[in-house]
């Protein structure tokens, strides 16, 4: 709990002091590769946003800029230093080779969809930049599907949050009307309709990966026709 608070005091003091510029470098220098939290960045903006200190526009496009900055300068750190570099060196920034023998068997398996998606992962959210570059996927799918990747996520935790300050009163009366049990009655039709959402989203990679193998436009660099 202490370091929670010391996490959530840097972060005022960050966001108070440059804004959403600081919202932008925090997440770009998470995206390659370092330990920050950029979840819980991204939730304090939005709640400071809800009381009209920060602009909810500046802070959606910061935020989804510094994402797409920080994973691209990790994708041409993997591209221009390659597998033997990252193997050897990887672990400091938390990329050891069984990590990345497990990230690149999902790259395998989902192709440029997992840079979409990537972002709601811990781990892959920071460093599926530099393993796409090192297992050489095209630049401009990674762009793409990496800024549909990063405009998801940021929406989802911005605006989410942003909801949920501006209506948190209205949220607390609730919770004192219906008590404890009508409470965790509500979280876990949340949490049941959270897992039915994220069954159907595996059982569409399932299909789409049975599909045609080739339906992402990018094939492993390992195989018979290297990808330009």
């Amino acid at each position: 709990m202490g370091e929670l608070q010391q996490i959530l005091g840097a972060l005022e003091h960050l966001v108070h002091d440059f804004g959403v510029g600081a919202v932008t470098v925090i997440l770009a220098l998470e995206a390659m590769g370092a330990p920050l939290p950029g979840e819980t960045l991204l939730i304090f903006a939005a709640v400071l946003a809800g009381r009209g200190e920060l602009s909810l526009p500046a802070l959606l496009i910061s935020a989804w800029a510094g994402s797409v900055i920080g994973d691209n300068v990790g994708y041409l750190i993997g591209r221009t230093l390659g597998r033997a570099a990252v193997a050897r060196y990887g672990a400091k920034i938390g990329l050891t080779e069984e990590r990345f023998q497990a990230m690149e068997k999902v790259f395998a398996r989902y192709g440029a969809l997992t840079v979409a998606f990537a972002r709601f992962v811990n781990i892959l959210r920071q460093l599926n930049g530099v393993v796409a570059g090192t297992l050489e996927m095209p630049w401009q799918r990674f762009v793409f599907f990496n800024a549909v990747g990063a405009a998801l996520w940021v929406g989802t935790w911005v605006l989410g949050s942003y909801y949920l300050s501006e209506h948190i009163e209205a949220i607390t009366a609730l919770a004192h009307r219906i008590g404890i049990v009508g409470l965790a009655v509500v979280v876990l039709a949340a949490a049941v309709g959270g897992f039915v959402y994220w069954r159907r989203r595996q059982g569409r990679f399932h299909e789409a990966r049975q599909q045609d193998a080739g339906a992402t436009g990018w094939k492993r660099p390992d195989e018979t026709e290297r990808p330009r």
